[in-house]
């Protein structure tokens, strides 16, 4: 579900703190710029509004953790297996998370579109919970402050930086698709090569 930047402002003038935390969980990083702009306007208190930014935030991160934990259920591994994800792809992002949890979940919670990715990817790596939690709250505190200081400065340009945001995300997005293709295309190249 995606709100569009008048929805956003709208829900937050008319319910604003029993609005937040559930629009920011959904919509995350534009929500936190709106949320600035409202603070400079007064309709916010600034250090109410961040903590329920930072808590909100880091619930959407444990949801997506979560559903990458569930996903080993029988119906989860079939679809994963449709995808080409067996056991021996399981435990190369086991390690991966093992060696590099840090660097993996900060890429994921500074990119806007795909960040949704390294999120459930640590929950099918079973990094521990707590573990999890805590790097993704030392990540939140300062991204959660910095997207609330653009809104409170330029929020004004509201639009821009939303668009910013939607350009960000197609690129990402972009960027995602043709590595996972390239991926699957060098897979099954290297399969088919070693059968001959």
């Amino acid at each position: 579900m995606n709100f569009s930047v008048d929805e956003i402002l709208s829900l937050l003038l008319a319910y604003r703190y029993l609005i937040l935390f559930p629009i920011v969980v959904v919509e995350g990083p534009i929500v936190t710029v709106i949320t600035g702009f409202f603070v400079s306007l007064g309709h916010l208190n600034a250090y109410l509004a961040y903590l329920v930014i930072v808590v909100a935030d880091t619930t959407g991160d444990a949801l997506h953790y979560l559903l990458g934990r569930t996903s080993r259920h029988r119906y989860a591994s079939k679809i994963m297996g449709f995808l080409g994800i067996n056991q021996k792809r399981l435990e190369h992002v086991e390690l991966h998370f093992e060696r590099h949890p840090i660097k993996t979940l900060l890429l994921g919670k500074i990119t806007h579109g795909i960040g949704g990715i390294p999120l459930v990817a640590a929950g099918v790596a079973k990094m521990p919970f707590w573990r999890f939690i805590k790097i993704n709250i030392l990540v939140t505190l300062p991204k959660s402050l910095i997207l609330l200081l653009i809104g409170y400065f330029f929020g004004n340009y509201i639009d821009r930086i939303n668009k910013y945001f939607d350009s960000t995300a197609f690129v990402m997005l972009a960027i995602a698709i043709i590595l996972v293709i390239v991926y699957f295309v060098s897979v099954r190249l290297a399969k088919k090569s070693s059968l001959d």
